[in-house]
């Protein structure tokens, strides 16, 4: 049943019913125990309910697609030097830079799989190899 469920996709109604009976006051184990989900799992629904409304409840995990936006740097209530605010961006700056070179990586491989025939993606068998002078 893990299995199956873990790639489980609920409709938006089925959530909110669910959200709505934990809410209610039935409690988060009963309900999640009655619909053969995880405690943590209708846990999640709340919490993104709460957060972005129903719309929420069918948001794709991972990196979300177009440009990533850098946080501004907050005002500090104390006053840090210069040098550690341009650390901050530094290391604010270094972060992107990663997870955009892991996306490169990541669509080079893609690339080079595809270019690949799909004879040569395969091993050969122990058979044909001894078999050949």
């Amino acid at each position: 049943m893990a299995a199956s469920a873990k790639n489980r996709q609920y409709p938006t109604a089925y959530k909110l019913k669910a959200i709505k009976r934990a809410e209610g006051g039935e409690g988060v184990l009963p309900v999640a125990r009655e619909l053969g989900i995880s405690r943590k799992l209708l846990h999640d629904w709340i919490k993104a309910w709460k957060a972005h409304g129903p719309e929420g409840l069918n948001r794709k995990r991972g990196p979300k697609p177009g440009p990533r936006k850098l946080k501004p740097l907050q005002p500090e209530a104390n006053k840090r030097s210069a040098l550690a605010r341009a650390n901050a961006r530094i290391a604010e700056l270094e972060r992107l830079v990663g997870r955009q070179q892991m996306d490169i990586d990541f669509f080079r491989k893609a690339l080079r799989a595809m270019e690949r025939p799909a004879t040569q993606g395969k091993p050969a068998s122990a058979s044909s190899k001894s078999s050949k002078p």
